[in-house]
């Protein structure tokens, strides 16, 4: 089974924060594309990682070719033709951007989207740009809908200001998109807010199809009341519906799993064989036959609020 999401890479900047350097990855069989990314470095508002930087909010690059990107040719090679980059800030210090890639072929259905609220401007948050893949009849719709604090999957992240997963989103009544993702074939969703500019509200969403899912689990953590450890809150895996099971009593302390160093660091942790980690997690992850993880920290005002863990 395919990923839509098929390289993830982390930059962080230099010591003397003046550019963004490669710090690792997740690239499947992508290889030459990572010896073309490992060996860059991105200034700010420079490249797609850069962008981001400047932006303080996500950056949806739907045209790697004919742009400011700058391994146009090594993605062409690799079959990438979408870039996403996330950045993760501590009040006005950046610590990280995540860059995620997709491809295009007429096997891959889902969706990436970012959506935006000017509280100055609207009551309303709309589609910023988001990639869809083959699925065009659902990006028409998604481009022409608004939603209020609390309505679809965009308005429940932007009430809740947390990450949001949802497993079925066919039957799902909160989720105003149903009938359209049925016949794109999305089943599920994640959503995530994504506030790093002052005083406006970003989100984040995620929409998987069964044959060529966004990732094959998704995972929400959060702080426990006192924050000594992270616990389970929510998550969908394809593989292992039962695997929540797994993690009934389970804590994880500061820096002893990728998810909990993501915590301890607020910068992206990535894990090539997840299944070998000493923790509940790579327990799970092992009876699930899942190999690779990317945790994502989900910061407000520098205080975690949440670790999502993507598994492919």
């Amino acid at each position: 089974m395919k990923t839509f999401i098929q390289v993830s890479e982390i930059w962080v900047p230099s010591k003397d924060r003046t550019i963004l350097e490669f710090k690792g990855g997740l690239y499947g069989p992508h290889k030459q594309f990572r010896m073309a990314s490992e060996r860059l470095c991105f200034g700010y508002d420079e490249g797609l990682p850069g962008k981001a930087w400047a932006a303080r909010h996500p950056v949806i690059l739907n045209d790697l070719q004919n742009s400011y990107f700058r391994r146009a040719a090594s993605a062409q090679e690799a079959g990438l033709t979408c870039g996403v980059a996330l950045p993760i800030f501590a009040g006005d210090y950046l610590l990280a951007v995540l860059v995620m890639f997709c491809g295009d072929d007429e096997e891959r259905i889902g969706a990436i989207e970012l959506w935006h609220n000017d509280p100055g401007a609207s009551y309303d948050m709309g589609l910023v740009d988001g990639y869809y893949g083959i699925a065009e009849n659902f990006e028409f719709i998604s481009r022409r809908t608004l939603f209020r604090p609390g309505f679809g999957l965009p308005g429940m992240v932007w009430k809740s200001g947390m990450p949001v997963v949802l497993g079925d989103l066919w039957h799902a009544e909160s989720f105003l998109r149903k009938d359209d993702a049925r016949k794109a074939g999305l089943s599920k969703g994640l959503g995530l807010p994504v506030n790093y500019q002052p005083g406006q509200n970003y989100v984040m969403t995620f929409l998987s199809a069964m044959g060529t899912p966004i990732a094959r689990r998704f995972e929400v953590w959060i702080p426990t009341e006192d924050r000594e450890a992270l616990v389970f809150k929510a998550g969908h895996c394809d593989r292992k519906p039962d695997f929540a099971e797994d993690y009934i009593g389970a804590r994880l302390l500061p820096g002893d799993s990728p998810i909990s160093r993501a915590w301890a660091t607020g910068i992206p942790e990535i894990n090539e064989s997840v299944g070998e980690d000493s923790s509940a997690i790579g327990a799970s992850a092992h009876k699930a036959g899942l190999e690779s993880l990317l945790a994502l920290p989900v910061l407000e005002d520098g205080r975690l609020k949440a670790v999502v863990a993507f598994y492919f």
